[in-house]
Parts: structure tokens; C-alpha cells; sequence
């Protein structure tokens, strides 16, 4: 016969995000003139008790004594707490109602409040151990019921030896007083809560610490409401990603590691054993060696408008899918564009330096408008496009070369091809991805085809141009001035030297990969990437892949969801479905889409399946990764 288990759940910071106490003093003391220092106050008298630095009862009257509440208040404060359930909670209500019979709340809170909000859960109003506030005349509370064993100190091990509760026992809190009660041997374990809340004092004596209840349960085999707490996903981001993306993965419940520079190839096949979310930005190559010890890789993220740096066919082989950010940083790049352009036809970098060597050089020699002349734009992409509409709202006469058909926008000139293009502007700029094709497309041929006198930008991808030819025509005179903000060999770190030919030619501008280096951009890029890869994971969706075919998915109610990666041959969706047909198992819904390498099925089904089925799912031929979601 199985042993009957039951949990005892604090209320205060785990079963909501918040102290009860600290928001009623919110609301009490709305319009007190002392209002902060009272709830600073308040808030250390909070934390003291929790970590057992303070006698509980003491730490209780002072606090009602700074509180200065009324019953009228208690009406907001549970409203306000019917909100800030926590969310791990509210995410596995099912189990809640199902053990209801199992589940006490034990708190040195108040009913008045804690009945109310449990309640939202479908936990018994008599399962509710906490104490009682103490009106007088005029409503208002000036103290607790002392009777309540749960207003002295050491009151939850007395109050849980007096329900005598029988078989397993195990504790959910975040305070010390939690800890008491495994201490006092009344439970089997005691599981440190950390969602909202992380005290040392307590995390130290705890049998587990628990980010989520999603974790507490996947321990015990109990999770429904997702099949992998999330604070088992290991997100490890590189290069200095924007802080909004850190937040924003932490906030899901992952569990992030940052790294502040790029890591080599040795280096990065260390890191990512145990990784399942990689976010990268430019200079992290993301090879076929890395990828071999990326045993439960699911996902990379590219916080930047490139993959080059990605071996995307080796993460298709792997069923890992890659995702980018490929409009977030596009205006930063053409505004860059725009004022390289507008400087080196001026010779503003060759003025800006003599100045400050105190050289006064007033002349209108070998400077000129922008106005009227031909730039030329080869990748009319998104990057691409956007200049051309940009550039000839200033005065440019706009030419454009593409290998894909590319619609002109505003009164741009498609040409026929590059060499088209270098003889006939007068500027040249670069918007093309980082394919090997693409190598060393500008070498000493293309740069002799341009004008004399002509300028040059490349803002897309180092390997693009040749840098020695480039040196040469710079060096002669021909290419009048250039800008530069990527290359072929680029520094890892701010503290790495940067080494290149062009350093100290006249009239051009060096910069250090900064095309998309604008706070808004990064900004941009932190809160795109994210999503996507929440999406995927939390769903299976997999729009603005770069690499997995495209879908975007209903939102799943009611069934478990079957993701099953493999190689696209014929009949494994026919054989995926006779898995299921033999199994008697009802599709509620199921959605295919391929590209040449892969396939990738969802099926989501009703909620009864055995094990076993999922044992053939992954044993199907050609499978390369499948997961549950529920």
C-alpha cells in the first residue's frame, strides 16, 4: 500500500509572491508622512523573523505596531495578494485541488487573509493553521490572539505535533521557522522555496532548494503542469548580451550564467555540456566540434542579425533550433551608414585629427555634399532597403546590386550586376551576409573597376572585403576614403589589441563592429531573442527560426504536446500516427512542416498514454530529438 503523503506549505513569500504584512503596510500606511522609513522598517523586522535572528513573537507585535491597520484594509490587501498567488503555483493549480485533502497551509500570518487567497486554489478553509489579528472597539487591529500556539515562538513544530498527521510528511517554505519543523523531526524534508524569496540562513539547512514548485514536483514525479521545471534549463549567454535579456530568461525561471567575452573553440566545448539554451552575438563560433558536446543543447540564440558564426547545418543534425534578431538593429546600422558616408565625403576623419594635434587646415579641397551623387548598396536586404529609402530622402541617387530579385524601393536603380555597380557610383557600401560566397567578393579587380576618387563602406561582414587590396587602393589614392566596422580577424575582448593594415590611412574611419552597437538596438535584440526562444521552448513554436521550418503553433489546452525532430525522409509522420493508432491514443491535433534536411511534427494528444508509447516515439528510424510538452 502507498504511504499517504502530506504537504505543508507556508503561505507568506512562497504560496505568494510577497509578506502579506509588508503590502498591508502598503495600504495602511498610504498616507502617513513616515511612510518609507515605517516600511523599511518594517521590512527588516520581517527579514530578521524570517531568519530566525528575531523571537518570532516579538518580531509579530512590533510589526502590528508599525502597521497602524484597520479591518477596512484588509478588503485591498486580499485583493491585492489574490494577485501576487505565486506563479509556479497558479501553474500547477491541478495538483492543488487534487491533494486538497493532503495540503495544509501553516503560517505565522492571519486567516483574515490567508483563507481568502488559498482558497483560490481549492484548499480547505479548516486545512488553514495561522493566527488571528485582535480588533477593538473601532475595528481597528492592536494585536494577535496570544492563545494561537502559532503566535510564540516555535509555534508550527507545536501546532503540526498536535495534527499528528500520519505518513510522509514533507515542508515548502522560505523561513527559518519552515526549517523547524524537520528540525523537530515532524517532517521527512524540508524543501527551501526560492521563487520569490532566497535566504541563506535558510537555503543552508535545507534537504532541496526548490526555484519553483514545478521542481518539488518533477522530484517527486508528480508535475503536470510542465514536464521540465525550468529552473533545470541551463542558459548560458556570452559577449555581454543586454541585461534585459539576462531578466527577462531569469523572470522565466531559468537558470542563466552569463560570460562577458566570447569563448574560444576549446573553451566553449567545455562550457556547453550541460548547456540548453546558448545565446552568442558575433565573435562565438558556434562549431560542428562545439556542437558535439551539446548533448542537450535545444536552442541558440544569435542576439544579433547574422548566423555566419553558427554552423546551422550541424545544428539541424543535432535538432537544435537557432534563432536571430534580424530587424532589431537595422536603423542603428543604416544611421551609422548615413554619417561614415556624410564624413568621409566632408575629410572629416583627416580634420578631426589635426585639430587635435593643433593643426588649423580651413579648406573646401576634397570636400563635397552628399547631395546628387550615386551610392551604391550591394544586399538590398533589410538593411539594404532601409538605407536606400534614408539615403535618397537626403539627396542621393540610389543604385542597388542583389543575387535574390529585390523589389526598388523610392526611385532606386536595380544593376545587373556588381561590376555594374562599382563603375557607376561614387560610394560604395556593403549589406551582405557572412556565406562563404560572399568571401573576398571586393578584392584588387572590383576595387580597379570603381571610380577614381571613389569611397567605400563595408558595415556587413569582415571576410567581404580584401583587406590588402583595400590597403593598396586606399594607399595609391584611388579609394579616396573608407569606413570599416568589420573584420576578418576581430579582437574577443575590449582587452585584446586590435591589429589591421588600415590603421593610420588617411581619411578612414575604423570602428569596432559597433554597426548595431546602440543601446536601443541591444535593447531591441535583448527582448526579441528571448521571446522566441521561450516560445519554442514553452510551446514548440518555432517562427523566425533560421534554421528549423517555420510554425507557429494554437496554444495548447487540455493535452500533452509531442515534439518529434528527425530526418525528412518519407513515412515517419505514418509511422508516428500507427504508433499512436496501436496505442489508442486520440490526436487532438497535429501540425508537419519540412525543409530539406528536417521535419518536424507536432502532435498534440489527450492526456491518457503510457509511458511505453513514448519509448517507440524516440525509437522511430530517423529520429534525431523528441520531447513532451504538457
Amino acid at each position: 500500500m502507498e504511504t499517504k503523503r502530506n504537504y505543508v506549505i507556508d503561505f507568506d513569500s512562497t504560496f505568494t509572491q510577497v509578506e502579506a504584512l509588508d503590502v498591508l503596510g502598503e495600504i495602511s500606511l498610504a498616507d502617513a508622512k513616515d511612510k518609507d522609513a515605517k516600511l523599511a522598517e518594517l521590512k527588516s523586522l520581517t527579514d530578521r523573523g524570517m531568519e530566525g535572528k528575531l523571537a518570532f513573537r516579538d518580531s509579530l507585535r512590533e510589526r502590528l505596531d508599525i502597521l497602524e491597520a484597520e479591518e477596512k484594509h484588509l478588503e485591498p490587501l486580499i485583493e491585492n495578494l489574490k494577485t501576487r498567488i505565486s506563479k509556479s503555483f497558479r501553474r500547477n493549480e491541478e495538483f492543488f485541488r487534487e491533494n486538497r485533502d493532503n495540503i495544509y497551509i501553516m503560517s505565522n500570518g492571519f486567516k483574515e487573509f490567508i483563507i481568502p487567497i488559498v482558497a483560490e486554489l481549492g484548499i480547505k478553509a479548516e486545512h488553514v493553521f495561522a493566527n488571528d489579528f485582535v480588533f477593538d472597539e473601532n475595528r481597528k487591529i492592536v494585536g494577535f490572539n496570544t492563545e494561537n500556539v502559532l503566535s510564540s515562538n516555535n509555534g508550527k513544530v507545536k501546532q503540526l505535533q498536535s495534527l499528528d498527521l500520519q505518513g510522509d510528511v514533507y515542508v515548502i517554505g522560505d523561513g527559518y521557522t519552515d526549517y523547524e519543523i524537520k528540525a523537530a523531526g515532524l517532517a521527512n524534508k524540508f524543501y527551501a522555496f526560492t521563487e520569490n524569496v532566497e535566504r541563506d540562513k535558510v537555503t543552508e539547512k535545507a534537504d532541496h532548494i526548490t526555484p519553483s514548485f514545478d521542481e518539488f514536483l518533477y522530484l517527486h514525479k508528480m508535475n503536470k503542469a510542465i514536464s521540465y521545471p525550468k529552473n533545470r534549463i541551463k542558459v548560458l549567454l556570452l559577449e555581454n548580451v543586454h541585461a534585459d535579456a539576462v531578466k527577462i530568461m531569469k523572470e522565466e525561471g531559468y537558470n542563466v550564467q552569463t560570460v562577458a567575452g566570447a569563448l574560444d573553440e576549446e573553451e566553449l566545448s567545455e562550457q556547453i555540456k550541460d548547456v540548453h539554451v546558448l545565446g552568442i552575438r558575433s565573435k562565438t563560433q558556434l562549431t560542428k566540434k562545439v556542437l558535439e558536446n551539446a548533448n542537450r543543447l535545444m536552442a541558440v540564440g544569435a542576439f544579433c542579425i547574422g548566423t555566419n558564426q553558427i554552423d546551422l547545418e550541424a545544428c539541424l543534425d543535432k535538432g537544435v533550433a537557432v534563432f536571430n534578431a534580424p530587424y532589431s538593429n537595422t536603423r542603428s546600422v543604416v544611421e551609422l551608414a548615413i554619417g561614415e558616408i556624410i564624413f568621409l565625403m566632408r575629410n572629416l576623419p583627416d580634420r578631426i585629427a589635426e585639430m587635435h594635434q593643433g593643426i588649423w587646415n580651413k579648406s573646401a579641397t576634397g570636400s563635397f555634399e552628399v547631395r546628387g551623387k550615386k551610392l551604391g548598396i550591394v544586399g538590398y536586404g533589410n538593411i539594404g532597403a532601409q538605407l536606400s529609402v534614408m539615403a535618397e530622402s537626403i539627396g542621393f541617387d540610389v543604385y542597388y546590386y542583389d543575387l535574390v530579385e529585390r523589389l526598388a524601393l523610392g526611385n532606386a536603380t536595380k544593376c545587373s550586376s556588381l561590376d555594374e555597380l562599382l563603375q557607376t557610383v561614387d560610394i560604395v557600401t556593403f549589406h551582405v551576409d557572412g556565406r562563404k560566397e560572399n568571401k573576398n567578393i571586393i578584392g584588387d579587380r572590383e576595387l580597379s573597376l570603381m571610380k577614381e576618387g571613389s569611397y567605400l563602406l563595408n558595415l556587413s561582414r569582415g571576410s567581404v572585403i580584401d583587406i590588402e587590396a583595400l590597403h593598396k587602393h586606399i594607399s595609391s589614392g584611388r579609394i579616396k576614403g573608407a569606413g570599416v566596422d568589420v573584420f576578418p580577424k576581430e579582437p574577443k575582448t575590449n582587452q585584446e589589441e586590435f591589429v589591421s593594415k588600415l590603421k593610420g590611412l588617411p581619411n578612414v574611419i575604423l570602428t569596432p563592429h559597433i554597426g548595431g552597437s546602440t543601446e536601443e538596438a541591444q535593447e531591441n535584440i535583448g527582448n526579441f531573442v528571448p521571446g522566441k526562444i521561450i516560445e519554442y521552448i514553452n510551446t514548440g513554436g518555432t517562427t523566425n527560426s533560421v534554421n528549423f521550418p517555420n510554425l507557429q503553433l494554437p496554444r495548447l489546452e487540455n493535452a500533452h504536446r509531442l515534439i518529434h525532430i528527425h530526418h525528412n525522409k518519407p513515412g515517419i509522420i505514418a509511422h508516428i500516427n500507427r504508433v499512436l493508432a496501436a496505442n489508442d491514443i486520440n490526436v487532438v491535433g497535429q501540425h508537419l512542416k519540412t525543409n530539406e534536411t528536417i521535419g518536424y511534427v507536432i502532435t498534440d494528444i489527450n492526456k491518457k498514454y503510457d509511458n511505453d508509447v513514448i519509448k517507440e516515439l524516440k525509437g522511430i528510424e530517423g529520429t534525431i530529438r523528441f520531447r513532451v510538452l504538457y
